[in-house]
């Protein structure tokens, strides 16, 4: 079994949560502020919708072919050290994009942005597992708050930039300034995770551990409601709901709240309730808001219901990535990449395939759907047997 991470005697174990939360909060902060600024590139390169949607793939592109590799890099050399470099390389990345003047830049910028991106994502969730159990209680599901709370931050700090009329370059390059500040100030306290140093692990790709394919399948579902929830609340809200102005983003902002606080409440609930009776309860919550919302339309049950979405598919991520660190036979930085690689398909096929559904049936009929897939991740979770 993979053996604890170990705390230098120079900090505690409350500076180490503290580092491990801060590299959460830059890595969000990061993505938000690209996101943030979508439309002002998008109209500098004179891009369509189709156009814009086909270089955007470039983004998940990266993080795809890095998935193979990143878990054995952080098992290789240990989760600190590839996040240190991951997190300035993200911020470096997130720079070039504001630079692009052509689709092609954007593109590769892009794809440099998500191998960076996945880098961070799988070390700083090794680095929040192992903090995880040297807490001896659940605390995933915080880190994973403090990630939201980011991008409301990056969401909000774009908007100001936009109206100071800042050209994406100049936004981008506050944001690495801070983030690399940050990282350097923080780096110290992260923690020292077990590696190893056999060579072995970069020559051949394993077949996956059963149980982390079916967390994996969990993770799938979920990004797939996550996903759906992202990309097309806003039409749901206004072709469904009928909802006018400014009201059409209220599903969406309803869901993203509720997202955050479920996840800084989730630990809690976990530790009173057990992970299995939380991700049970989790994926019925998903079905009754998506239900509740394609059953009853209206502006104010519909937004019920997508706050009842956003608690459900809070705090999945964050068990699943916990859980995989209790596979005994898989480090932990590979068990992590497993699952994150297999659930983010979900994150890419959801949303497509939401509107192939419409196409065919309606939106509503598609958003119902997506709602089955909470009744499975409930059914998926009795399969596992790591978690508690």
């Amino acid at each position: 079994m993979e053996t604890k991470a170990i705390i230098p005697e120079t900090f505690s174990k409350e500076q180490a949560r503290t580092a491990v939360a801060v590299f959460f909060f830059c890595q969000g902060l990061s993505f938000a502020s690209w996101a943030s600024r979508i439309p002002d590139i998008k109209n500098a390169l004179q891009l369509s919708e189709a156009g814009l949607g086909s270089i955007l793939l470039a983004l998940p592109a990266g993080q795809l072919l890095t998935m193979p590799f990143s878990g054995r890099a952080v098992t290789r050399f240990g989760s600190k050290y590839v996040l240190r470099i991951a997190i300035i390389g993200y911020a470096v990345s997130l720079t070039n994009i504001g630079l692009v003047q052509a689709p092609w830049q954007l593109a590769l910028a892009l794809f440099s942005f998500g191998i960076c991106g996945n880098l961070c994502n799988i070390s700083v969730n090794t680095q929040a597992l192992h903090a995880e159990r040297i807490y001896e209680r659940p605390i995933m599901s915080s880190f994973h708050g403090i990630w939201s709370t980011a991008g409301f931050s990056g969401a909000l700090i774009g908007a100001l930039m936009m109206k100071l009329d800042l050209r994406p370059w100049y936004h981008f390059l506050i944001i690495a300034g801070l983030v690399a500040i940050t990282a350097l100030s923080f780096q110290k306290y992260l923690l020292l995770t077990p590696v190893s140093k056999s060579a072995s692990s970069f020559k051949r790709i394993k077949r996956p551990h059963g149980s982390l394919l079916l967390l994996g399948a969990i993770a799938f579902c979920c990004l797939s409601a996550e996903g759906c929830m992202f990309d097309w609340s806003g039409v749901y809200f206004r072709e469904v709901v009928a909802a006018k102005g400014y009201f059409v983003s209220l599903g969406y902002a309803s869901f993203m709240i509720m997202m955050a606080t479920g996840r800084f409440t989730g630990d809690g609930l976990a530790k009173r309730f057990g992970r299995r009776r939380m991700v049970q309860l989790s994926g019925l919550l998903i079905f009754s808001g998506m239900m509740i919302a394609v059953l009853f339309p209206s502006l104010i049950v519909a937004t019920i219901g997508f706050m009842i979405v956003g608690l459900g598919v809070s705090s999945i991520i964050p068990l699943m990535y916990s859980t995989a660190g209790k596979v005994k036979e898989v480090a932990s930085g590979i068990a992590i990449a497993t699952v994150s690689g297999v659930g983010f398909f979900g994150f890419l096929m959801g949303p497509p395939l939401i509107g192939y559904i419409a196409e065919l049936a309606g939106l509503p009929v598609s958003f119902a759907v997506i709602a089955l897939l909470g009744i499975l991740i409930s059914l998926l979770i009795n399969r596992v047997k790591e978690i508690d």
